[in-house]
């Protein structure tokens, strides 16, 4: 599985305690999403997506278009 949250937080050289913040979660939270050690729910998945201003499919690898 292709998730992009840690190549996007790079990106926007935003720190993963800034991301947890900024969405009210906990920074071992994002860490284990980035990792693939623990997969996101919908919501979460919309979080991020929202946060990041890209579609589901991008965050998710299934297409290149943000």
């Amino acid at each position: 599985m292709v998730f992009r949250l840690k190549q996007l937080r790079k990106e926007r050289n935003i720190s993963q305690l800034k991301l947890a913040i900024d969405l009210d979660m906990n920074q071992n939270s994002i860490s284990r999403y980035e990792n693939l050690e623990r997969e996101a729910d919908y919501e979460t998945l919309i979080r991020f997506a929202d946060y990041f201003k890209v579609s589901l499919d991008y965050l998710l690898g299934r297409t290149d278009n943000k």
